[in-house]
């Protein structure tokens, strides 16, 4: 299953397939990112200072949710570049003493990492360039998304969570199932019925990102003894293009506990051959741009239409290498 891919994150290059910018929608997300601490680890760099590309007078609340968002993040910065160093001074002190010991050690290592990582962060909270306005995504993580609203017809670019909550599920549900940032083709008529023929999207990405065991990847066995290992390939498409990725959607209503958002998960299929080959089940579905009215406009009586745009995904070979940014988010 794709769990990470690099998408384009700049929610205003989305305006070029016809969408509408929810500028609401994207100031919340700031100010939840904010409140939470999440605005530097979760919401992507394009993505966040494309908040600041716009001096229109309607998206004043968007800038300034995004301006107080970052404000907020250096300052956790600093403060964690604070404490970080008094552990760092506390431990060489031991260690320069008679009696240094493997704490002492440990945590000169572990202050040192953490303070080297806060100033690459609040180095970034200055840097607000966008550059090709692509960047990844893993579970959890916002991303704009096409949809067609529901109440005018039109396409709209919103703000949605790369995990999809499904109808009726709590915050408890998707801690015990947390792997509904990807619906199965083959359970689109169950597990997610409910969103199949209804709530259809797409994002825009130019590859995505596998974990693979190597000695499948390396087409052969197990050696004795010999203990299973994962790699990270990088798939893009040949010839290169940006693909349009099929999602489901949906809209969690605001609760007591929680702020209503939204949330979304990209339709995965089996592999073809050169997936398959390099050591993965699953692949995601890449939808003609010819398709796309019809994809944001499904009817749920006529579902054999919808099938027929995912039985024909674009033409392209999937070439792999290995990934340079390891297994895991690195922001």
């Amino acid at each position: 299953m794709c769990y990470s891919a690099k998408i384009l994150a700049d929610f205003r290059a989305y305006q070029r397939f016809g969408g509408t910018l929810d500028m609401p929608a994207f100031a919340k997300l700031a100010g939840w990112a904010a409140e939470a601490g999440t605005w530097m680890s979760a919401v992507p760099k394009a993505m966040r200072n494309a908040f600041l590309a716009s001096s229109l007078p309607e998206d004043e609340d968007a800038r300034n949710a995004a301006l107080e968002a970052y404000r907020v993040a250096a300052l956790a910065q600093e403060h964690l570049i604070a404490e970080q160093t008094d552990r760092l001074t506390r431990a060489e002190a031991v260690l320069t003493g008679p009696k240094p010991t493997k704490k002492a050690a440990t945590d000169k290592r572990v202050a040192t990492n953490k303070i080297a990582e806060a100033r690459r962060k609040l180095a970034e909270v200055g840097d607000l360039a966008i550059q090709d306005g692509f960047d990844r995504i893993w579970p959890g993580h916002y991303a704009p998304v096409l949809i067609r609203d529901p109440a005018t017809g039109e396409r709209k670019v919103v703000p949605m969570r790369y995990r999809c909550r499904l109808p009726g599920w709590t915050a408890a549900d998707e801690r015990e199932k947390p792997g509904t940032y990807m619906a199965r083709r083959d359970s689109l008529s169950t597990v997610w019925r409910k969103l199949w023929g209804y709530n259809h999207a797409v994002i825009v990405a130019s590859r995505f990102f596998e974990s693979v065991k190597l000695h499948e990847l390396q087409q052969r066995q197990l050696a004795p003894g010999e203990r299973e290992t994962s790699v990270e390939l990088e798939f893009r498409p040949e010839p290169a293009q940006d693909m349009f990725l099929a999602c489901l959607w949906r809209y969690s209503e605001p609760t007591d506990d929680e702020a209503g958002f939204y949330s979304f998960a990209a339709i995965s299929r089996p592999p073809p051959p050169e997936v398959r080959t390099a050591g993965h089940d699953r692949c995601i579905i890449a939808i003609k741009p010819e398709y796309l009215d019809a994809w944001l406009n499904p009817d749920p009586r006529h579902l054999a239409e919808q099938e027929a745009i995912l039985d024909d995904p674009i033409d392209v070979y999937y070439e792999h290498q290995l990934s340079e940014r390891g297994s895991g988010p690195g922001d």
